[in-house]
């Protein structure tokens, strides 16, 4: 499936339109968001919500999440962007990993990872009123990009909220979300945020 065709032929249709619809956008970081927003906002008013209880270190999510309100106050887009943070709660991520803290990553852990913070993503949107609602965490190679799709479209159902199919690394997302974390200065972690992932970064760099 051509996610990335299928968010293309969305945005033609709504530039058809004289109505400039809302998107809720998912945020892991500032540098995949960059991109992601750059691709954005010229078509959709966007809000950002930065949801991300796998992080599990609290200095090192809110360096995330000023990280990207600082970037976000820097670009420079055709309607105002508001942030939302969706707050620490690392005991969410816990609770949801119980039984899974051996999985490898793209493992079923990331799995319901992503369910996790893209249903969070939905519910927001749907008492948001918002039109759309879609994610960074397809711009990144190491993520599975049919799942992050099959789990927008099916939480999506039948609520106001329609889910934007997406593949940001497409298009060179991922070669540009690095270009704009220099010019920027973004700082650029090296593992997602869970204390497993960064177990096994860990692990992999001395072994």
């Amino acid at each position: 499936m051509n996610y990335n065709l299928l968010m293309e032929e969305e945005i033609e249709k709504i530039k058809s339109n004289s109505y400039v619809p809302t998107l809720l956008l998912h945020a892991c970081c500032a540098p995949c968001s960059s991109a992601c927003i750059e691709r954005l906002a010229d078509f959709f008013k966007i809000t950002i919500l930065f949801y991300n209880p796998n992080i599990t270190d609290e200095d090192e999510y809110y360096k995330r999440y000023r990280e990207l309100e600082r970037f976000v106050d820097s670009f420079d887009v055709k309607y105002k962007i508001d942030v939302i943070d969706g707050g620490y709660d690392s005991e969410c991520f816990f609770e949801m990993a119980k039984g899974l803290e051996d999985s490898l990553e793209r493992g079923k852990r990331c799995y319901k990872c992503y369910e996790l913070r893209i249903g969070k993503t939905k519910e927001i949107a749907d008492r948001g009123d918002f039109d759309y609602f879609t994610t960074t965490l397809s711009l990144s190679p190491y993520k599975v990009v049919s799942w992050i799709n099959e789990i927008g479209s099916r939480v999506a159902g039948s609520g106001k909220s329609k889910f934007l199919n997406c593949d940001f690394k497409k298009r060179n997302g991922y070669k540009r979300s690095i270009e704009l974390s220099s010019l920027y200065n973004l700082y650029r972690q090296d593992y997602c945020g869970c204390i497993y992932s960064k177990n096994a970064r860990y692990k992999n760099n001395t072994d």
